[in-house]
């Protein structure tokens, strides 16, 4: 098994062993104890795991059986204190779940930045300063002094690849009697 494959499980195994022995614990605390919020750190846990659908399906679950703990106490009966501890139980674990979410979700998007600031790192490769340029021929000079043909210099400096053509005016110029003057 995959060591990503392994740790979900193990994850996923001790979150439930621990909600259901956080369950067992609710049957012999009194009512009004508010056992449920023993559930959030369960909810947390949830941040070891990549996956949001775990951290909703935790939620769901201490949530089934926080309301499930409040209707089948082994001592007493449900009072207005217990109903009110669960009920904050309830808004501890989703508040909780919530911002798992959200950290989820931010997480996410910071990765999905570094790869396209990464990928567009990959992609720049951009000319800075100033170019001593031959005012003539147009040979551009190097850092070691020598002079090198302009589309030789841009095209080992930069991205750029150069096709060559003539403009009207150079072709005008080097062939007269191909390019007749209109």
């Amino acid at each position: 098994m995959r060591p990503a494959k392994t740790t979900r499980l193990a994850l996923i195994g001790t979150t439930i062993l621990l909600a259901l022995g956080i369950f067992v614990l609710d049957f012999f605390y009194p009512v009004g104890v508010a056992i449920g919020v023993l559930y959030t750190p369960l909810v947390l846990m949830t941040l070891w795991s990549a996956s949001r659908h775990l951290t909703l399906v935790v939620a769901v679950g201490a949530t089934l059986l926080t309301i499930l703990g409040l209707f089948y106490p082994i001592s007493g009966s449900a009072d207005w204190l217990a109903v009110t501890n669960r009920w904050l139980s309830l808004i501890t674990i989703w508040v909780a779940a919530m911002l798992v979410l959200l950290y989820k979700r931010a997480e996410e998007e910071r990765e999905r930045l570094i790869r396209e600031l990464q990928d567009a790192l990959e992609n720049i490769k951009t000319l800075r300063g100033l170019l001593p340029i031959c005012s003539s021929c147009k040979k551009i000079r190097d850092d070691h002094g020598y002079w090198n043909q302009l589309e030789t210099y841009i095209g080992a400096h930069s991205g750029a690849e150069f096709t060559h053509g003539l403009c009207p005016e150079c072709a005008q110029k080097l062939y007269p009697d191909y390019y007749a003057s209109k």
